[in-house]
């Protein structure tokens, strides 16, 4: 379905919302009714109906307009209810875009939610500071955050950021067992929680860092979306016993950290005698599965370009979460994303790679080997850093 220029629609399970940008509140209106036509062909087709009872519209400006402020929008040939404010995934909009009804929503739901816990709490004798943290942090926190990235920015306004400083104070009095006259900076410091604010900043940042703006100076390993997971078909061959192992390749991987450097080594075998070896040194924030899984990318990389009739490599990695990474259909990091993609790759031109676990530091000579390269890469500061990508742990501890 095409619309004009002026309109975008956002669609999630049952709920469809189109927005309109004009000049004027007669303009609106008729770009309006002219995107809902169009969309009425849709449930026509598919045998379903848009109920205009259960649709509103709500005109959103901050302009002081004087005379008309009545929107006229019509679904199924019914006027729609005009509203000034709404819900939408949790969220309420006011017509004014302050959220003014949502932070006033959100402090009052938890504020009910915290006399409740007192009321039943006095039942047994109060509970233990340990215990109101964990209710704070776990069912508390979670609803004053929701939507944060969203409308951070509000709690500027002295008065809307009082609002929610004032329930955590009410959890903090009872967390520290203090009177009501000590200030909730102070709180904040007795219990170790984080004021409301700084946390409401962190998680919005976080936010922007694995989720939201991708031009931003720290380059995350994001769960890779839907569009770019490999097909459930693509089956992964996984050994049990190394004397399944076939072809005349062995790939050996390991990764090392350390407080010098992170570091990642690589050693190829064929038909038994060493052939090449590969290292590479990576930022320090890097954790070490990360390069055990870079490790197992850049190997893929550099056999796909190895000319031999016998395209069966086998994988050796004493790396027991990584190979469980790549068994679990519901990881979708970006490593191993682009492992399971290059094994596809690979596998449209006649290269079949195995995995196999082995145990490290028994004395095999192709697993030691990759163990010492990585180990070098770490402190080798000729080494150029390979691969920016941060893991989200890493940010989140930062």
């Amino acid at each position: 379905m095409k619309y004009t220029n002026h309109t975008k629609s956002i669609a999630f399970a049952e709920e469809l919302i189109i927005m309109i940008k004009a000049e004027s509140i007669r303009e609106a209106e008729n770009i309006a009714n002219v995107e809902l036509r169009k969309i009425l062909t849709w449930p026509v087709n598919n045998k379903i109906r848009f109920y205009e009872h259960k649709s509103k519209v709500m005109l959103m400006t901050r302009r002081n307009r004087e005379g008309r402020k009545e929107i006229e929008i019509y679904l199924n040939n019914k006027p729609l209810i005009q509203v000034h404010s709404m819900k939408f995934l949790g969220i309420i909009f006011d017509s004014k875009l302050t959220l003014r009804e949502h932070i006033n929503y959100m402090a009052e739901k938890c504020t009910k939610l915290i006399f409740a816990l007192f009321k039943s709490a006095k039942l047994n004798w109060e509970l233990k500071h340990a215990a109101l943290k964990t209710i704070y942090t776990g069912g508390i926190l979670p609803l004053l955050l929701y939507g944060a990235p969203v409308w951070r920015n509000v709690i500027d306004k002295a008065s809307y950021k009082s609002k929610l400083v004032r329930v955590q104070r009410l959890i903090n009095i009872k967390i520290a067992k203090a009177y009501r006259t000590v200030s909730n900076d102070a709180l904040c410091i007795l219990t170790g929680l984080t004021p409301i604010a700084i946390k409401m900043q962190e998680t919005s940042k976080l936010y922007q860092l694995t989720k939201g703006n991708r031009r931003e100076e720290v380059l995350v390993d994001r769960y890779m979306g839907v569009k770019y997971w490999h097909h459930p078909a693509d089956k992964i061959i996984f050994l049990t016993k190394s004397n399944e192992a076939a072809g005349s390749i062995q790939i050996f991987t390991d990764g090392s950290k350390s407080k010098q450097g992170v570091g990642e080594g690589i050693a190829i075998f064929r038909s038994g005698s060493h052939f090449k070896s590969l290292q590479y040194r990576l930022n320090k924030r890097w954790t070490n599965n990360q390069a055990e899984q870079l490790a197992i990318l850049r190997a893929l990389e550099y056999i796909e370009n190895i000319q031999t009739e016998d395209k069966k490599a086998t994988m050796y990695t004493n790396s027991q979460i990584t190979l469980d990474s790549l068994k679990n259909n519901t990881n979708h990091t970006f490593l191993i994303e682009e492992i399971r993609k290059r094994l596809a790759e690979m596998g449209t031109t006649n290269w079949t790679v195995q995995f196999y676990w082995v145990k490290a530091h028994v004395g095999i000579q192709g697993n030691e080997l990759p163990d010492t390269l990585a180990e070098e890469a770490a402190t080798n500061a000729d080494l150029i850093e390979s691969y920016k990508k941060v893991p989200k742990s890493v940010v989140m501890s930062e």
